[in-house]
């Protein structure tokens, strides 16, 4: 049983393994994502091979590439405008606010904070809870979509948004803070 299995998944990768590369290159940016995108695809293919037959197993194949490239750039969305948002408006100044606790700091924070919550009223209701929820009450998107019932990319989107609104909207203090 366990030869037959590995028999199959030999024949696959010697049947796809190109195919399937070329395929899942044109789809992402670098070499090194493609073979991991593919080392994935390989990864799972043992694993569910020894759990159940496959019956056309290129077909199953391109739809767990097309899987994996698909989660790849929804992460990398995610890490992007999380690394976004750490690096302009929202944490740049509040961790040199909060470092500090001279009256002036306490009072440029209270300022930021105001200023904030001023630029959140401003958004879609939408845009502004799934924001609040992810940076202010560090709640993942997948947290979010089990509450709201809207896909993890509906949300993504929404805190992408907003990111891009409050961003507009508090230049200034990341101006100051650089």
């Amino acid at each position: 049983m366990v030869e037959e299995q590995d028999s199959k998944i030999k024949k696959s990768i010697a049947s796809y393994g190109k195919d399937l590369m070329r395929f899942i290159r044109k789809r992402v940016k670098t070499d090194a994502d493609a073979e991991d995108i593919l080392q994935d695809v390989w990864y799972q293919l043992s694993a569910v091979v020894n759990a159940r037959p496959i019956e056309q197993i290129g077909a199953w194949l391109y739809r767990v590439a097309r899987n994996r490239i698909t989660d790849k750039y929804r992460k990398k969305t995610e890490l992007a405008l999380d690394d976004e948002a750490d690096e302009d408006a929202f944490s740049l100044p509040m961790s040199r606010l909060v470092a500090d606790q001279t009256p002036e700091t306490i009072f440029l924070r209270n300022l930021f904070w105001e200023d904030l919550l001023h630029a959140l009223e401003e958004l879609p209701e939408e845009q502004r809870q799934v924001f609040v929820w992810h940076e202010l009450e560090n709640k993942s998107f997948q947290e979010i979509a089990l509450l709201t019932n809207e896909p993890e990319g509906r949300l993504i989107s929404r805190k992408y948004y907003a990111v891009q609104h409050l961003r507009k909207r508090l230049r200034n203090w990341y101006e100051e803070w650089i």
